[in-house]
């Protein structure tokens, strides 16, 4: 059975989940430790909306926060993103 196209083909995926889920994981880490370097601790409300993210949107967030320098610049880009 572990020799079949279909077994092999099940267990490949299953392990780009696993990646794609420990890229997310350390995305975020690395996001909110940015978060917290350029505004210090967070609200709960805000790191509610950012942990939901997927990667590719929390390395939109790490980009963005060069061009942010207040907490309402990064509620006006988490309300932009919402809305997209």
């Amino acid at each position: 059975m572990q020799e079949s196209v279909i077994y092999q083909d099940i267990l490949h995926k299953g392990e780009q989940k696993g990646e794609q889920k420990g890229e997310q994981k350390e995305a975020l880490r690395f996001c909110l430790s940015l978060l917290d370097e350029r505004f210090g601790e967070i609200d709960s409300s805000i790191f509610e909306r950012v942990q939901v993210f997927k990667k590719e949107q929390l390395e939109a967030l790490g980009r963005a926060l060069f061009r942010m320098s207040s907490i309402a610049d990064l509620v006006t880009w988490l309300d932009e993103q919402e809305s997209n």
